[in-house]
């Protein structure tokens, strides 16, 4: 199995072994959880972090990811042509509120995103490569109450020893529907970013304060914890200036990035009947 497809089966063996089971008050559905669950992968050495126990729809994460990079959030504006997974979290004017990349680019009144790149063009050393994601005006806290609050809240990114390193901080994860894509979709933006910046890809960490899997799960995870899959491991091959590109919403590139990467992607079968808990 690939280097990710292991840590994901031992992450699913301790939440399932070790994990405390309780009722969620705001979904209504029980739970099995653990506190402080992190894992890091270095993607030069070990692989891109892309599941192969089961399908991955990898169209879903490259085209949102470039959504993000554009700082756009109403997914008629590109990402609905690729995948309706934000739909759910429109207001009645097609409007994601608390879309990441517009939280990166616009919301808090700067660019955070474009920040980023030309800090560590001119500093390659600096320790200050934080976005925030979170708005603690708006967000949680029982506040105002929105269809989705962002679950990755925030990530560091730093360069060492000539390679870019992303951090990702995210304060809950369904570890069966949501995590695997949230994992892919944040190393393909360490990759985008390291070669904006000319640096190689280092090691993506992902830090989780409230790791779960629901109870209309609990076949999905012992099918995937039964699984194994002799598959090598992934690359990804940007095609030149992506970040650019993705700046402008170049439809063209999601396949360019999807095409590469599909080549080479031969996971086991979907598992159906999986339903998102809201």
């Amino acid at each position: 199995m690939t280097r990710f497809d292991e840590m994901y089966q031992d992450m699913l063996k301790r939440i399932m072994g070790e994990g405390v089971r309780e009722k969620n008050q705001r979904t209504g559905h029980e739970t099995i959880a653990l506190p402080g669950m992190h894992f890091s992968i270095d993607i030069e050495k070990e692989g891109f972090p892309l599941l192969t126990l089961r399908k991955i729809p990898v169209k879903m994460f490259v085209a949102e990811q470039i959504w993000f990079i554009s700082g756009a959030r109403k997914p008629a504006d590109f990402l609905r042509d690729f995948t309706k997974i934000w739909d759910s979290f429109t207001n009645p004017a097609d409007v994601v509120t608390v879309a990441y990349g517009y939280r990166w680019r616009k919301h808090f009144g700067r660019d955070q995103l474009g920040l980023l790149v030309d800090l560590l063009k001119k500093d390659a050393s600096s320790r200050h490569g934080v976005i925030v994601t979170w708005d603690p005006a708006q967000d949680g806290l029982g506040g105002i109450k929105k269809a989705n609050v962002p679950c990755p809240y925030s990530f560091t990114v730093n360069i060492i020893g000539g390679r870019l390193h992303l951090h990702n901080m995210v304060r809950s994860n369904d570890m069966v529907l949501g995590f695997p894509s949230d994992v892919a979709g944040f190393a393909l933006l360490q990759c985008i970013l390291a070669q904006k910046l000319g640096v190689g890809v280092g090691v993506y960490s992902h830090s989780i304060s409230n790791a779960h899997v629901y109870d209309n799960q609990l076949e999905a995870v012992q099918e995937l914890l039964r699984r194994t899959n002799d598959h090598p491991p992934i690359r990804v091959i940007l095609p030149k200036n992506t970040y650019d590109r993705s700046e402008k919403k170049d439809k063209k590139l999601v396949d360019e990035i999807v095409n590469p990467i599909a080549a080479q992607y031969n996971p086991l079968a979907a598992i159906t009947g999986m339903q998102i808990v809201l």
